[in-house]
């Protein structure tokens, strides 16, 4: 496969690493030692860096802090075969005025001839927000609170690449959240690194009591020296540390890491959406919180 323009490749594979299920509402249990648990927040601890989305409605984020890429058939259909044209319209992400930020993916226009990579056109348009050159995590905690839209066809996401300068999959990778379409409840935490990417990325997935896109949840990584802790609403389903890789050399997350938020529409892993498709499907997010050390 090839190696995508800008900010590397996210694989869309269906994933073949580690997968430790959690059943969020109680559901499972036994599958294992349970991972170590992530640092608790101590009494009095803030962010170093947040995002509250407060403002009015159809205000773009902050330019301060996220920035929207744009296009699909210049970044190869975002190195996965997709069909989303990603803008920098309010459509697309904007607030919602109620405290939050909202990222849709939608049909494209009538007329509106996006150039696509796998196709002439692109059917549908969405939006990628970064946070590449203004913030990031060295180590310490992300949060993100969201609602994140199900159904056949979409990928929405919440992930880190790595600052390092290195071409993907060097650079580094960390899923905090993927939720595929046809697994509605299933949330994928995956790292991909010069070794384990695509099929290979490493990681493990929680089983929620229902749909994703029912309700609010918070999806976080704890990323210390050494060790990364996958959770959701605070309870950890996956650790990775070097020991798990395929050599230990290969670890490349001592490193700052930008966050993404994105909704992806078809591709290699969760295929063609279809009539039964949300439109428009949309990722809700509550709040970013940065803990730890990094910069802003």
């Amino acid at each position: 496969m090839r190696d995508r323009t800008r900010a590397g490749r996210r694989a869309r594979a269906r994933r073949t690493g580690v997968a430790l299920v959690l059943a969020l509402g109680g559901l499972l249990s036994g599958c294992g030692p349970a991972p170590a648990h992530p640092r608790p927040p101590s009494a009095g601890e803030v962010p170093f860096w947040q995002a509250e989305f407060d403002g009015a409605a159809a205000t773009r984020p902050s330019e301060e802090s996220w920035t929207a890429e744009t296009g699909n058939r210049d970044a190869e259909g975002w190195g996965n075969n997709e069909l989303q044209y990603y803008t920098e319209d309010a459509a697309n992400s904007a607030l919602d005025g109620a405290g939050h930020l909202v990222i849709s993916a939608r049909p494209a226009p009538a007329g509106s001839e996006l150039p696509c990579w796998t196709q002439e056109f692109c059917s549908w348009t969405s939006a990628r927000l970064t946070t590449e050159g203004k913030v990031a995590l060295t180590h310490g905690r992300v949060e993100v609170r969201a609602r994140i839209p199900t159904g056949t066809g979409l990928l929405p996401a919440i992930w880190m690449l790595g600052d390092n300068g290195v071409e993907w999959p060097g650079q580094g990778e960390i899923d905090i959240c993927e939720v595929v379409g046809g697994e509605p409840r299933t949330v994928y935490g995956t790292a991909h690194g010069p070794t384990y990417f695509n099929e290979k990325g490493i990681g493990g997935s929680a089983t929620l009591a229902a749909d994703a896109s029912g309700a609010f949840h918070t999806y976080a990584v704890d990323k210390q020296p050494r060790r990364i802790t996958w959770s959701v609403d605070g309870e950890p389903y996956f650790t990775l540390t070097p020991s798990k890789l395929p050599a230990p050399s290969d670890w490349v997350f001592e490193q700052d890491m930008h966050l993404l938020l994105d909704v992806a529409v078809g591709g290699d892993w969760p295929g063609p959406p279809d009539t039964s498709t949300p439109s428009p499907a949309t990722m809700t997010v509550d709040y970013v919180r940065f803990y730890g050390k990094g910069h802003a």
